[in-house]
């Protein structure tokens, strides 16, 4: 393999594939295609993590750039992949790139690129970008062009457009307790440029290549030390994000994990039924069925995409979307910028629970109350590929006599394969960035969800 794009930009193994040979073709790939936009002009600008390299390969990159006569903001620290979309849209640049592999394990790096809009680029834009590769001569020679390479205060820039859309002094003046666990990665400064110690503890708030050997990924297999952590504290609330902090989980204050599935329909209620907002919404394949039934009662366009926070994001710069959101954490408000963001979400989270005088696990309950007790898990299957197409294989038939003995309901096969039983849904698909088999089930009950589970990874 040389570069080849998944769900969200080029990810790979670094030194084996995620080379500086292979950053190149990237590179120019996506300098053909940016030297063709109508803001070419104005140049791109580039981001990165706190991965192993990151900063080396963002640096690389706006060589190559730069030798092709692009004007480039190269980030001069560490910056979200947020912070990067906001810099992009806000300048109107021909676009991005973030050096990142965001929740992927550390021995991956990655290539994002993002669009002048603000967000992850159209899949088209990709396919373009994908087919000059095979143009691309790997012995081309790269003369920088420093004068072009201009080091800027991206994240600085991002958190006062943060400041002017979050109602801060509201959350400072409530004195709410706050623990932000940033996985080690490129969020880990951000809320404490907003708030004093007195208000926000620290959690893997440094640098870590390594990540601690874990994913830097806000689910619950990755942050059982930090609940440990969060209860001997007695905090309000937690926030927690991946190591791009495009995503994001919380805590209630019970230590107990909310995921974005909750998160998403949380906010959806609030500007819905509080702020009295309209709109369309868009979820993708693997997001709670609640965020159906919320539409429903309020007479909103739903939109159910594939996986991948691109296909959102192209409707978000297409129609009149109130709100994105994906399984994996990813949520986005429009109005703020059509990305995820999981340092926006959590603040906004927060504002929220300081407007209603509500604690998280409250705002959770309501969902509950009003539709249903619903829980969630996703089990991710590292086996080898003639076992993983095999399950493929089985369940992409649509025809399974039940799942785990409940009654099918219905089948879709949007993006991998979804069976609706009766309490809830299983999803099969593969992943877009990683090696290995994802199942997905909903479920109106915990022993449900894990029984279905079961039942999927015996599949084959």
């Amino acid at each position: 393999m040389q570069v080849k794009f998944g769900t969200d930009g080029w990810r790979a193994i670094i030194a084996k594939d995620y080379t500086f040979d292979n950053l190149k073709i990237a590179a120019l790939a996506s300098a053909r295609y940016f030297l063709e936009h109508p803001n070419r002009a104005k140049g791109v600008c580039i981001g990165y993590d706190t991965r192993f390299m990151s900063k080396e390969f963002a640096e690389y990159t706006a060589d190559v750039f730069s030798s092709q006569g692009l004007k480039v903001f190269l980030s001069n620290s560490f910056a979200s992949t947020p912070a990067v979309s906001y810099f992009t849209k806000a300048k109107q640049l021909a676009g991005g790139i973030v050096i990142t592999a965001s929740h992927n394990p550390a021995i991956y790096n990655g290539f994002k690129v993002k669009a002048s809009y603000g967000g992850p680029a159209h899949p088209e834009v990709i396919a373009e970008i994908e087919g000059n590769l095979t143009q691309i001569d790997p012995q081309t020679e790269i003369t920088a062009d420093k004068k072009l390479i201009e080091l800027t205060d991206m994240k600085g820039f991002y958190l006062s457009y943060v400041k002017s859309s979050i109602d801060l002094p509201l959350i400072r003046e409530s004195r709410i307790k706050i623990a932000h666990n940033a996985m080690f990665g490129a969020g880990q400064d951000l809320l404490t440029s907003l708030f004093d110690e007195s208000m926000l503890s620290c959690y893997h708030c440094s640098i870590n290549p390594s990540f601690g050997g874990i994913n830097p990924e806000p689910i619950p297999q990755y942050i059982g030390e930090f609940v440990e952590f969060f209860k001997e504290l007695e905090p309000d609330v937690a926030i927690i994000n991946d190591g791009d902090a495009d995503r994001v989980g919380m805590l209630d204050e019970n230590g107990d994990f909310v995921d974005s599935h909750k998160l998403f329909a949380i906010i959806l209620k609030h500007l819905v039924e509080e702020k009295h907002q309209t709109g369309e919404v868009a979820k993708t394949f693997a997001l709670t069925d609640v965020i159906d039934k919320i539409c429903q009662k309020h007479h909103l366009t739903m939109h159910e995409l594939p996986v991948g926070f691109k296909h959102v994001s192209k409707l978000m710069t297409t129609n009149n979307i109130l709100i994105g959101g994906e399984e994996s954490g990813g949520i986005g408000i429009t109005a703020f910028l059509p990305e995820r963001d999981g340092v926006y979400i959590g603040l906004l989270i927060l504002e929220m629970m300081i407007l209603r005088d509500k604690k998280l696990s409250e705002l959770v309950q309501e969902l509950y109350d009003e539709y249903g007790y619903f829980c969630y898990n996703r089990l991710d299957l590292r086996v080898s590929d003639a076992k993983k197409q095999a399950i493929i294989d089985r369940a992409s038939t649509g025809d399974l006599e039940n799942i785990a003995g409940y009654k099918i309901l219905k089948f879709n096969n949007l993006d991998g394969y979804k069976y609706h039983f009766e309490g809830g849904w299983m999803l099969i698909r593969p992943s877009g960035t990683e090696p290995i088999l994802r199942l997905y089930c909903e479920a109106d009950s915990p022993e449900k969800v894990e029984k279905v589970l079961a039942f999927a990874s015996k599949l084959a």
